[in-house]
């Protein structure tokens, strides 16, 4: 039996429509609006909130998997025992494609982790690898971001051809991105095939920064937060009038958003 129906698979990450650019999937379907919504309640908190930020970041990858490298396999199912030659035929992630997965420490520790995790399901775990980056944000007096500090890594070596994941919860600023992007982007022996960074919740001023520095660059999230913009902008479509649309508050959290998570991840707010 030769099966052609499956040669290729469809698109787990079509989105919301908006004006941020091709790389940009903003999922915005009801199961990922619903888990957001939950992750950020106020009356969530650990265990349930861990296993919704698991919930949320196995959706996410799942969207993002469309970027990876497939083959077609012909592999025997259990009926071959009744039928000779049953087998399934048709496409697969490719099993010996290279994926790097980033931890920025430390609200992606859990994040990159369950990325390894689901990976090891479908992929060889050789080719899949997590590397360590050690931020945190730079304030001033006034509890303004003015940038990220990097105080180390665990690199397991070069990234050239290689998938390069970066999971982590908020995309505020889009400074601690960019520097882990541009930290592996410069790594010797070359840059990854593809980036990808993938979040709970995503603001119009990181889409700015990070796609200004990175415009090949995929950015997946489960809501893009703009509630700071007029009422008149947020009854536009998503980015169409981004240079007014405003999603960080005067300290630089995302609104709506959900709070300090890296926080709650670790009980440990400081």
């Amino acid at each position: 039996m030769t099966e052609t129906a499956y040669s290729r698979p469809v698109s787990t990450g079509a989105g919301v429509d908006h004006e941020y650019g091709p790389h940009v999937h903003i999922l915005g379907d009801a199961w990922s609006l619903s888990v957001a919504a939950r992750l950020g309640h106020p009356d969530t908190r650990p265990p349930l909130f861990h296993l919704l930020l698991e919930s949320a970041f196995r959706r996410l990858l799942q969207a993002s998997l469309d970027l990876l490298p497939t083959s077609v396999a012909r592999v025997p199912t259990r009926m071959a025992e009744h039928v000779p030659g049953a087998a399934y035929e048709g496409a697969i992630l490719d099993p010996n494609a290279r994926v790097v997965i980033v931890d920025v420490a430390r609200g992606g520790m859990i994040p990159s982790y369950v990325f390894q995790r689901e990976l090891h399901q479908v992929m060889d775990p050789d080719v899949v690898r997590v590397d360590h980056v050690y931020m945190q944000r730079v304030t001033d007096d006034a509890g303004h971001v003015t940038g990220v500090r990097t105080s180390g890594s665990k690199i397991g070596g070069p990234v050239a051809g290689a998938t390069l994941f970066v999971p982590d919860p908020m995309g505020a600023t889009g400074s601690s991105m960019v520097d882990a992007l541009t930290l592996f982007k410069n790594l010797a022996g070359g840059p990854p095939a593809r980036m990808i960074a993938c979040h709970l919740f995503i603001t119009p001023e990181y889409l700015r920064n990070v796609t200004a520095a990175f415009p090949d660059a995929h950015i997946f999230a489960l809501r893009l937060d703009r509630g700071l913009s007029p009422d008149d902008v947020l009854s536009t479509r998503l980015g169409a009038r981004w240079a007014e649309e405003r999603g960080l508050s005067d300290h630089d959290y995302i609104v709506p958003g959900a709070g300090g998570l890296g926080e709650l991840i670790n009980n440990a707010f400081v």
